[in-house]
């Protein structure tokens, strides 16, 4: 019954195994993108708040929070990590 389990999940662990690759290479790229692109509303809400409306520049300021790398792509890491932890524990159940 073992042998048949190690058979069947197999394709799933290694299926797994290139889909996280693939998110942590996209996750790579986006954050790179979203740093850059965090800095820049930054800078923009920082002189919004500063020259415009307070309102309008903690708007800009929070976006800019969402996609620097502590918002949303941190995010994305924490969901890569739980799909890592996932794909551990059914090799670990079913390998031992």
């Amino acid at each position: 019954m073992k042998f048949i389990l190690k058979i069947l999940f197999a394709p799933v662990i290694a299926a797994l195994a290139v889909i996280i690759w693939i998110f942590a290479f996209v996750l790579k790229l986006s954050a790179w993108f979203f740093g850059i692109l965090g800095t820049v509303f930054g800078i923009l809400g920082f002189a919004i708040l500063l020259l415009d409306s307070v309102v309008n520049g903690i708007i800009v300021l929070v976006f800019a929070f969402l996609v620097s790398p502590l918002g949303l792509p941190m995010l994305a890491a924490w969901l890569i990590g739980q799909m890592q932890r996932f794909r551990y524990f059914v090799q670990d159940a079913v390998y031992g």
